[in-house]
């Protein structure tokens, strides 16, 4: 058997499986199943400066919970914290914000999330 007569078995075998059915049927999936309402939504972002970089520090709290967001310039990617309560999420980037003064960084927004 050559390989294109290999690939050729293969395909034919892989369009009469199950799993080829499985993912038509994932098209059809209820999404609200996924779907959280969220109320009471407060964010605040921070951007801070130190010598030639910029970061971002960024809080979101809503009913069931809350985020932070912080993107550093040193780190290779963002980093996110989940939070089950609200004022858990406020006071750790409260307690953030602080530390990140106190190593140096200048607040140079603060406030509402800019679009545009």
């Amino acid at each position: 058997m050559n390989k294109d007569e290999f690939y050729e078995d293969f395909d034919d075998e892989f369009e009469e499986s199950e799993l080829g059915e499985d993912f038509d049927d994932a098209d059809e999936m209820d999404e609200s199943a996924f779907e959280i309402e969220l109320t009471n939504i407060k964010r605040r972002t921070v951007i801070l400066t130190k010598k030639d970089m910029i970061a971002v520090l960024g809080v979101q709290t809503f009913d069931q919970g809350g985020t932070i967001c912080r993107i550093d310039p040193r780190e290779e990617r963002p980093a996110v914290q989940l939070y089950d309560n609200p004022e858990d999420a406020l006071d750790w980037f409260k307690r953030s914000l602080r530390t990140s003064r106190q190593n140096g960084w200048q607040v140079a927004y603060d406030g509402l999330p800019l679009h545009g």
